[in-house]
Protein backbone atom coordinates (compact mmCIF):
# COMPACT_ATOMS: atom_id res chain seq x y z
CA UNK A 1 0.00 0.00 0.00
CA UNK A 2 2.51 2.58 1.15
CA UNK A 3 4.71 1.35 -1.97
CA UNK A 4 1.72 2.17 -4.07
CA UNK A 5 1.20 5.17 -2.75
CA UNK A 6 5.14 6.31 -3.21
CA UNK A 7 4.90 5.42 -6.94
CA UNK A 8 1.71 7.03 -7.80
CA UNK A 9 2.76 10.85 -7.00
CA UNK A 10 5.27 10.60 -10.08
CA UNK A 11 2.73 8.62 -12.53
CA UNK A 12 -0.09 10.71 -14.55
CA UNK A 13 -3.60 10.00 -13.34
CA UNK A 14 -6.49 8.05 -15.05
CA UNK A 15 -8.17 11.39 -15.15
CA UNK A 16 -5.33 13.13 -16.67
CA UNK A 17 -5.27 10.85 -19.69
CA UNK A 18 -8.91 10.96 -20.07
CA UNK A 19 -9.25 14.77 -20.26
CA UNK A 20 -6.15 14.97 -23.04
CA UNK A 21 -7.45 15.27 -25.93
CA UNK A 22 -4.97 14.24 -28.45
CA UNK A 23 -5.46 11.00 -26.24
CA UNK A 24 -9.41 10.94 -27.08
CA UNK A 25 -9.74 8.62 -29.84
CA UNK A 26 -7.80 5.96 -28.03
CA UNK A 27 -9.99 6.43 -24.90
CA UNK A 28 -11.57 3.34 -24.79
CA UNK A 29 -8.11 1.32 -25.37
CA UNK A 30 -5.93 3.40 -22.75
CA UNK A 31 -8.96 3.99 -20.44
CA UNK A 32 -8.72 0.25 -19.58
CA UNK A 33 -8.61 -0.30 -15.36
CA UNK A 34 -5.67 -2.83 -15.91
CA UNK A 35 -3.53 -0.19 -17.74
CA UNK A 36 -4.10 1.79 -14.45
CA UNK A 37 -3.98 -0.47 -11.87
CA UNK A 38 -0.76 -0.56 -9.61
CA UNK A 39 0.30 -3.83 -8.03
CA UNK A 40 3.16 -6.08 -8.03
CA UNK A 41 2.44 -7.69 -10.77
CA UNK A 42 1.64 -5.24 -12.89
CA UNK A 43 4.78 -2.72 -11.90
CA UNK A 44 6.96 -5.60 -12.50
CA UNK A 45 5.49 -6.06 -15.94
CA UNK A 46 5.33 -2.86 -16.30
CA UNK A 47 9.12 -2.25 -15.36
CA UNK A 48 10.18 -5.04 -17.36
CA UNK A 49 8.09 -3.74 -20.95
CA UNK A 50 9.68 -0.33 -20.44
CA UNK A 51 13.31 -1.85 -20.20
CA UNK A 52 12.89 -4.29 -22.71
CA UNK A 53 11.49 -1.31 -24.99
CA UNK A 54 14.07 1.22 -23.34
CA UNK A 55 16.72 -0.08 -25.99
CA UNK A 56 14.86 0.10 -29.56
CA UNK A 57 16.77 3.01 -31.51
CA UNK A 58 14.91 6.21 -32.20
CA UNK A 59 11.56 8.21 -30.78
CA UNK A 60 10.07 4.50 -30.60
CA UNK A 61 10.84 3.37 -27.42
CA UNK A 62 7.33 5.22 -25.50
CA UNK A 63 5.50 3.74 -28.45
CA UNK A 64 7.11 0.07 -27.36
CA UNK A 65 6.30 0.43 -24.29
CA UNK A 66 3.05 1.20 -25.09
CA UNK A 67 1.95 -1.84 -27.02
CA UNK A 68 3.61 -3.76 -24.67
CA UNK A 69 1.60 -2.42 -21.84
CA UNK A 70 -1.25 -3.12 -23.86
CA UNK A 71 -0.93 -6.76 -25.23
CA UNK A 72 0.68 -7.51 -21.30
CA UNK A 73 -2.28 -5.56 -19.48
CA UNK A 74 0.64 -4.30 -17.04
CA UNK A 75 0.78 -0.56 -16.10
CA UNK A 76 0.86 1.94 -18.78
CA UNK A 77 1.99 4.89 -17.29
CA UNK A 78 5.17 3.31 -15.03
CA UNK A 79 6.53 1.29 -18.70
CA UNK A 80 6.64 4.96 -20.10
CA UNK A 81 8.36 6.53 -17.39
CA UNK A 82 10.57 3.42 -17.04
CA UNK A 83 11.67 3.56 -20.61
CA UNK A 84 13.68 7.14 -19.70
CA UNK A 85 16.86 5.35 -18.31
CA UNK A 86 18.03 5.29 -22.01
CA UNK A 87 19.17 9.10 -23.38
CA UNK A 88 21.33 10.53 -25.27
CA UNK A 89 24.49 10.50 -22.32
CA UNK A 90 23.63 6.44 -21.32
CA UNK A 91 22.55 5.63 -24.72
CA UNK A 92 26.38 5.17 -26.14
CA UNK A 93 27.81 2.87 -23.21
CA UNK A 94 24.73 0.47 -23.62
CA UNK A 95 25.14 0.03 -27.07
CA UNK A 96 28.74 -0.75 -26.62
CA UNK A 97 27.99 -3.13 -23.97
CA UNK A 98 25.17 -4.67 -26.49
CA UNK A 99 27.81 -4.44 -29.01
CA UNK A 100 30.60 -6.65 -26.70
CA UNK A 101 27.53 -9.27 -25.56
CA UNK A 102 26.58 -9.39 -29.55
CA UNK A 103 30.21 -9.94 -29.87
CA UNK A 104 30.91 -12.28 -27.33
CA UNK A 105 27.55 -14.68 -28.36
CA UNK A 106 28.76 -14.56 -32.25
CA UNK A 107 32.00 -16.06 -31.63
CA UNK A 108 34.19 -12.73 -31.23
CA UNK A 109 33.19 -11.82 -34.92
CA UNK A 110 35.65 -8.14 -35.55
CA UNK A 111 33.46 -4.88 -35.63
CA UNK A 112 35.51 -1.52 -37.52
CA UNK A 113 34.93 0.12 -34.05
CA UNK A 114 34.42 4.41 -34.99
CA UNK A 115 34.16 6.20 -32.75
CA UNK A 116 30.16 7.01 -31.76
CA UNK A 117 29.07 10.75 -32.75
CA UNK A 118 29.31 13.72 -30.82
CA UNK A 119 25.70 15.09 -29.26
CA UNK A 120 25.12 18.46 -30.54
CA UNK A 121 22.48 20.37 -29.10
CA UNK A 122 21.54 22.81 -32.05
CA UNK A 123 20.97 20.06 -34.15
CA UNK A 124 19.33 17.19 -32.27
CA UNK A 125 17.83 15.18 -35.64
CA UNK A 126 21.40 15.77 -37.07
CA UNK A 127 22.96 13.45 -34.28
CA UNK A 128 19.82 11.42 -34.17
CA UNK A 129 20.39 10.58 -37.66
CA UNK A 130 24.01 10.57 -37.30
CA UNK A 131 23.72 8.13 -34.23
CA UNK A 132 21.22 5.97 -37.10
CA UNK A 133 24.00 5.37 -39.15
CA UNK A 134 26.91 4.46 -36.69
CA UNK A 135 24.34 1.97 -35.37
CA UNK A 136 23.97 0.37 -38.70
CA UNK A 137 27.20 0.08 -39.08
CA UNK A 138 28.13 -2.08 -36.28
CA UNK A 139 25.43 -4.71 -37.73
CA UNK A 140 24.83 -7.99 -36.60
CA UNK A 141 26.69 -7.69 -33.28
CA UNK A 142 24.67 -4.83 -32.11
CA UNK A 143 21.42 -6.38 -32.86
CA UNK A 144 22.16 -9.56 -30.97
CA UNK A 145 23.70 -7.82 -28.26
CA UNK A 146 20.58 -5.36 -27.88
CA UNK A 147 18.36 -8.27 -27.93
CA UNK A 148 20.38 -10.21 -24.93
CA UNK A 149 20.81 -6.53 -23.15
CA UNK A 150 17.15 -5.68 -23.45
CA UNK A 151 15.90 -9.41 -22.30
CA UNK A 152 18.39 -9.48 -19.35
CA UNK A 153 17.57 -5.67 -18.41
CA UNK A 154 13.92 -6.68 -18.38
CA UNK A 155 14.13 -10.12 -16.56
CA UNK A 156 16.53 -8.20 -14.00
CA UNK A 157 14.10 -5.51 -13.93
CA UNK A 158 10.98 -7.49 -12.94
CA UNK A 159 12.47 -9.87 -10.41
CA UNK A 160 14.22 -7.09 -8.70
CA UNK A 161 10.27 -5.21 -8.70
CA UNK A 162 9.16 -8.34 -7.78
CA UNK A 163 11.30 -8.68 -5.12
CA UNK A 164 11.81 -5.43 -3.67
CA UNK A 165 7.50 -5.51 -3.51
CA UNK A 166 7.99 -8.57 -0.90
CA UNK A 167 10.66 -7.46 1.05
CA UNK A 168 8.42 -4.12 1.43
CA UNK A 169 4.81 -6.07 2.24
CA UNK A 170 7.09 -8.48 4.61
CA UNK A 171 8.10 -5.96 6.36
CA UNK A 172 4.79 -3.81 6.50
CA UNK A 173 3.21 -7.25 8.06
CA UNK A 174 5.88 -7.39 10.58
CA UNK A 175 5.22 -3.77 11.80
CA UNK A 176 1.57 -4.57 11.87
CA UNK A 177 1.85 -7.44 13.74
CA UNK A 178 4.51 -6.07 15.91
CA UNK A 179 1.80 -2.85 16.57
CA UNK A 180 -1.10 -5.26 17.18
CA UNK A 181 1.26 -7.56 19.83
CA UNK A 182 1.92 -4.41 21.83
CA UNK A 183 -1.59 -3.58 22.22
Amino acid sequence: MIMRKHLRRFLPSHEAVHGNRWLAPFADTLLHPRLWHLNRHSAAGAVAAGLFCGLIPGPLQMIGAAICSLVFRVNLPLALVTTLYTNPFTIIPLYLLAVTIGQFVLGGGRVDFAPPPEYDMRNPLGWMRAMSEWTSGLGMPLLVGLLLLATILAVAGYLVVKAVWRWHLIRAWRRRRLRHAAR
